[in-house]
């Protein structure tokens, strides 16, 4: 018997114990077996498609597309949906594997189904959840996962080739049919890509990468002006005083928001002398220039006013960045700035409360930010 990240037992002797009960109706996450208390499911998913993460090869996905794999939403189930191949699953499945001939009719140990993850942003892993939601009786015996670190944008072939080191960082384990099956991962290497496996075969609905943004500090160098807080550039959300609707790390998302709840948005504020508000770490020391904040889709819900401080280092005086200032729904927002901020943190105030769909902090890595995040990358290198 083991167990997983939540201390959840896995038996490993039964072949059977793990799998969920046949749906019987009703909602079909009633007796789904969630993982809860996970430290690292606060940190960003390296493999958000937001992020460009894709699902570049798999070995075989004759019932359910490796794309499924990524999606954001929960996994769907409909027990009516059928097609020309059989059931319809919201996630990655292969076919049932056999073995060399009728005397050997399950397949030969190690043989495996396999699909290779490109991270949006490569970094350090700290926990996976191998999601089976709805794969009751077809999911993997175990799942296994492998992570390697190629630089600029291989393809499968090249990754797949013999000089191209794969590191194991979940060795094959028993898994819980509809359930998510959580991971820690220690360690502090820096990877690209990983190969999630499943032994022998079987259906997952969903992939998640949970970890830490380092970003090539010889990219950064090269263009100059960068958002200092963006995922995408190492910035990392640390905390906030409400999250009730949605997160607020997707303030630092690449691109522009979506829909209402693809930003940051707190409940209705009731205690007056108070209001909301979140903080952000920079990937190194910067100075910045300029402030982007965006409320877009937020049209009965934005912040009525948010104000900007900065600190420089964990124990640094906060000041003031940007005054409180009020906003205008559904609008994008610009600041220059009269002066340079040199920060490594930033605090974003909403009055009294309200949401903000993204936040640019616009600007450049000082030279103490450039060498501490270049030490830093070398380090995650090994």
């Amino acid at each position: 018997m083991t167990t997983d990240a939540n201390e959840t037992a896995f038996h490993d002797t039964d072949p059977h114990a793990n799998d969920a009960a046949p749906y019987g109706g009703g909602d079909p996450y009633a007796d789904y077996r969630a993982a809860t208390g996970l430290f690292f499911t606060d940190l960003v998913d390296l493999a958000d498609r937001r992020l460009g993460a894709g699902v570049i090869a798999a070995n075989d996905e004759f019932f359910a597309e490796r794309e499924n794999l990524l999606i954001r939403e929960p996994a769907v189930f409909d027990p009516e949906r059928f097609g020309h191949k059989g059931k319809i699953m919201d996630g990655w499945e292969t076919r049932r594997r056999r073995g060399a001939d009728a005397d050997h009719p399950f397949p030969a140990p190690g043989e495996h189904d396999w699909a290779i993850v490109r991270l949006g942003a490569p970094g350090i892993i700290r926990g996976l959840i191998v999601d089976t939601a709805h794969f009751r009786g077809n999911y993997p015996q175990r799942v296994s996962v492998q992570a390697t670190a190629v630089e600029g944008s291989p393809s499968p072939e090249q990754l797949l080739a013999d000089d191209v080191k794969w590191e194991e960082i979940v060795p094959p384990t028993p898994v819980r049919g509809h359930a998510a099956n959580a991971f820690e991962i220690t360690g502090d290497r820096r990877y690209t890509h990983v190969r999630l496996c499943q032994h022998p075969d079987g259906g997952i609905a969903r992939l998640r990468v949970h970890g830490e943004v380092v970003p090539d500090p010889a990219w950064l160098s090269a263009l100059g002006t960068i958002d200092l807080i963006s995922i995408m550039n190492g910035g990392t959300y640390e905390d906030a005083s409400d999250r009730f609707y949605s997160s607020p790390a997707q303030i630092i998302l690449p691109g522009t928001s979506r829909k209402m709840d693809d930003g940051w948005e707190n409940r209705r504020r009731r205690v007056r002398d108070t209001n909301d508000w979140v903080r952000f770490r920079l990937p190194a020391q910067g100075a910045a220039r300029a402030v982007e904040i965006d409320t877009a889709y937020l049209k009965g819900n934005a912040a009525g006013w948010i104000s900007l401080q900065g600190r420089d280092g964990d124990d640094g005086e906060w000041f003031e960045i940007i005054p409180r200032t009020r906003l205008q729904p559904d609008t994008m927002h610009r600041f220059v700035l009269d002066a340079e901020a040199v920060v490594t943190h930033v605090r974003l105030d909403a009055f009294p409360d309200g949401g903000v769909a993204r936040m640019r902090l616009h600007g450049s890595l000082t030279e103490a930010g450039t060498a501490e995040l270049a030490r830093r990358y070398e380090r995650s290198r090994g």
